[in-house]
């Protein structure tokens, strides 16, 4: 084998070396191009998330605060309705009314106890 020879063998291993390297500079550059791609879907997502939690927020807020309100006020309004009808006929049956009114105070009872569970519960946390 003469020298030029064996710097031809060199150099093929060289050139396949490259290559080599260059092909897998060529993959990073598509991963880097891909974990971009992921980085701006996942931030869109969160944007969305954020959005999204807006809207149950605000939607939780009015079931709260108006909703609920009403309900509550149409039945101790319809109590109201109901002892003036009892009045006039003399009906003493007010137990099917008082369930509603228990049950509105169950779920205000259960929504107040869940959130002092959350509360605790970040208390604990943070400890």
């Amino acid at each position: 084998m003469t020298d030029r020879d064996i710097l031809q063998a060199l150099y093929e291993n060289m050139r396949a070396i490259y290559d080599d390297v260059h092909g897998l500079k060529e993959d990073v550059h598509g991963l880097k191009e891909d974990v971009h791609t992921l980085k701006d879907d996942v931030h869109a997502l969160q944007d969305d998330m954020q959005v999204v939690k807006q809207k149950v927020t605000n939607l939780e807020l009015t079931l709260e605060n108006e909703t609920n309100h009403n309900i509550q006020l149409l039945a101790e309004n319809h109590i109201n309705l109901v002892d003036k009808l009892n009045q006039a006929i003399r009906v003493q049956d007010k137990s099917l009314l008082f369930e509603v009114q228990v049950s509105g105070l169950r779920m205000r009872v259960e929504h107040l106890e869940k959130d002092v569970a959350e509360v605790k519960a970040l208390l604990c946390a943070n400890a």
